[in-house]
């Protein structure tokens, strides 16, 4: 992990998992740092990698030692949801943004920071989902949101459309609930959507447009596994023990 230097505390964190990045990492931070840049917004962003195998470590660093706003951790294990969470927790901007280097989607960026800013929510859902929103993934990654979606509905009572992927949200506000978390792997993110709306967090989702720029590093067959053994745990955490 590089080191933070000093510097004033950054009003906004941007958090991105990484795994197996290689391809198009280097590309999507310049041109993330380019975007924020723009903003004026004091910012950093940490890439939060988890056992990859490639050469994405090494780029990392390479941009972390490029540029003073990006940081870089490795958790040296394939964990989605357990990088993200560390993520969320060595973040220390007013607002935190949970990003995927597949899209870093400044539009939302804009539309998120404005509902946080103004007070409409302390939490921002960008949906996949909802109606308004464009998902040009291969059909079977689309049909595979829908069916979780049902999954949390039924089990848990879930009552949005969508739990995986952009969040932006004051980070004070939503401390307590990431500590709160058990699941880890693929349903960290839901939880936390969960867990925030029964705490009673203002939430509000809006419709966003994802275009995949690469094939996904992770099989959807192959998630099929953890995301089950999770959601038992999650029914567990929620439902009986609350």
């Amino acid at each position: 992990m590089n080191e933070r230097q000093a510097s004033p505390t950054p009003r906004l964190s941007v958090v991105i998992p990484v795994f197996n990045e290689e391809a198009i990492l280097r590309s999507a931070i310049v041109e993330l740092v380019a975007r924020l840049d723009e903003t004026k917004i004091p910012y950093e962003i940490l890439i939060a990698e988890n056992g990859s195998r490639d050469g994405t470590v090494a780029i990392a660093a390479e941009l972390a030692k490029r540029y003073p706003q990006v940081l870089y951790s490795s958790l040296g294990e394939p964990n989605y949801g357990k990088a993200l969470r560390q993520g969320i927790l060595r973040a220390r901007g007013e607002f935190v943004i949970c990003e995927e280097i597949d899209l870093c989607d400044s539009e939302f960026h804009r539309r998120s920071l404005e509902i946080l800013e103004t007070g409409g929510a302390e939490l921002v859902i960008g949906s996949k989902l909802l109606e308004g929103a464009e998902d040009k993934r291969p059909f079977m990654r689309h049909l595979g949101s829908i069916v979780i979606n049902q999954m949390l509905r039924v089990s848990l009572g879930f009552k949005g459309t969508d739990t995986h992927g952009l969040k932006a949200f004051r980070r004070l506000a939503l401390l307590d609930v990431v500590h709160a978390c058990l699941a880890d792997r693929d349903l960290f993110a839901s939880e936390l959507v969960i867990r925030a709306d029964r705490s009673g967090i203002r939430k509000i989702e809006i419709p966003i447009r994802v275009v995949e720029k690469r094939t996904p590093s992770i099989n959807l067959f192959r998630r099929v596994p953890n995301v089950m053994s999770n959601l038992a745990r999650l029914f567990y955490a929620i439902r009986i023990r609350g």
